[in-house]
């Protein structure tokens, strides 16, 4: 009997990276063999984005020569998953017939069973509901233990893996697709996410990021526990630090909205959290953050961050934000920029404001033209760049504990606390996910340059 093999293509976000994970162990569980090689694997399946266009687009673009494949070999399976496929549905199958599956995020636990199924007619599953509940799953022992033998092949490696604890968000912000192609928020039960944490850390991972679209508001939408009553995320955080083996703790995304003081007070209390918070702001304008119906203001954001320092003054602030939102004057990006001088971010990830299908921001009539829009953009970008070498020079002289990457024929790879990627040029005998200490010799913009101490 022949063993089928399969690819995951993953695009955009950490949670699409995590819901390929979870394919990936669903497929293996029942007898397929995971490839690298896009042209002879059995299965295909592009894990689609779509909160921006760049990222729907590379995967249209690559559904675009899987055609020409498929052609070549008909038997090969082709499926369009995540948030594009969510959006799209039949739309995908009338723009790409050679396509053979398209498969929502709530549906993602019913690939296997789909491929079975599949007659040599496309079949589009995306049902969507408020009342739906995350499955208890739990990672495959044995998989991760041969991911372990096989750290250039995994797109995540396996002593840092991404472990979700919620799906989905109610806060409908007018540019985002995501309550519309992964539904409203619902939280995992805390039994669930716990034994899954525990059997990463037996597994050998030694960092985990909890994910969510909002993880602020974790517990908030249905009952988590088994006893009933309120369970906040500062609760599970603590919960999942105290798993015995478990060396760092992070997490991902969170709306300033939400940012309680019980959450601040955790990167002081709690040892394992790494001292790095993505807190998104989008834009310095409160003008342009109510029409993103953001639902909190510029001095909302500038408190927090100071509330922030003041429990952990060595904490590295990350953001997001959105240059030219349609009616964003110029006047509201220069308190864009203002803000980024008075907060003076580690980093951040910016873009330029695109429609997405659906949203109340596409129907806006005030549109700033594409040539403004780049020009902000860059003149944030550079300016975050030359403060993002400021703080980096900071460090130099300092000693701080990174955790292995990768092991390379010069040195090795690592990542501090804070998020800083950490190069050292000497060798020692260690594998990822040991920490060793460093002094920082060098900074650049984006990493830093290290000599291994003792």
């Amino acid at each position: 009997m022949k063993q089928f093999s399969f690819m995951i293509k993953t695009f955009g976000c950490q949670m699409n990276e995590r819901d390929s994970e979870i394919m990936g162990q669903l497929l293996s569980e029942n007898g397929y063999i995971e490839s690298m090689d896009m042209d002879n694997a059995d299965v295909v399946i592009l894990n689609t984005c779509s909160i921006r266009a760049k990222a729907e687009q590379k995967a249209m673009s690559l559904l675009g020569v899987l055609r020409k494949v498929k052609k070549r070999r008909p038997s090969m399976k082709i499926c369009i998953a995540g948030c594009v496929a969510q959006q799209e549905g039949q739309a995908i199958l009338q723009r790409m017939p050679h396509v053979d599956l398209v498969i929502g995020p709530q549906n993602l636990y019913e690939l296997a069973g789909l491929l079975a199924t599949l007659d040599g007619t496309p079949r589009v599953a995306i049902g969507m509901s408020d009342s739906y509940e995350i499955p208890a799953f739990i990672p495959a022992l044995p998989r991760l233990l041969q991911q372990k033998e096989l750290q250039s092949a995994t797109p995540v490696a396996p002593f840092r893996k991404f472990l979700t604890i919620m799906q989905g968000c109610n806060n409908y912000c007018t540019y985002c697709v995501v309550p519309y192609t992964r539904g409203r928020e619902i939280s995992r039960k805390v039994s669930d996410i716990i034994d899954e944490a525990h059997v990463l850390v037996d597994a050998g991972v030694r960092e985990i990021t909890l994910l969510g679209q909002n993880v602020n508001s974790y517990g908030r939408t249905n009952q988590v526990t088994d006893a009933g009553g309120d369970y906040s995320f500062s609760q599970l955080l603590r919960e999942v630090a105290a798993i015995e083996g478990l060396k760092r703790l992070r997490f991902t995304t969170s709306n300033p909205k939400d940012l309680s003081p019980e959450l601040m007070r955790c990167f002081g209390e709690i040892e394992i959290l790494c001292p790095q918070f993505h807190l998104p702001v989008q834009s310095g304008s409160n003008a342009v953050l109510a029409r993103m119906n953001r639902n909190y203001t510029r001095e909302l954001y500038l408190q927090q961050v100071a509330d922030l320092r003041a429990v952990r003054p060595d904490i590295a602030l990350s953001t997001d934000v959105i240059a030219g939102f349609p009616g964003e004057s110029d006047d509201d990006f220069e308190q864009t920029m203002d803000l980024l001088e008075e907060v003076r971010f580690h980093s951040s990830f910016s873009f330029k404001y695109s429609d997405r299908p659906g949203t109340r921001s596409a129907d806006f009539d005030d549109k700033v033209v594409e040539q403004v829009k780049s020009e902000r953009l860059s003149r944030f970008q550079g300016r975050q760049d030359t403060i993002c070498l400021e703080h980096n020079s900071l460090y130099v002289s300092k000693s701080l504990p990174i955790m292995v990457e990768k092991i390379t024929e010069k040195g090795l790879v690592g990542r501090t606390d804070t998020n800083h990627i950490v190069h050292v040029e000497e060798k020692i005998v260690c594998v990822p996910g040991d920490i060793v200490t460093v002094t920082i010799s060098h900074a650049g913009q984006h990493s830093l340059n290290g000599i291994l101490q003792g």
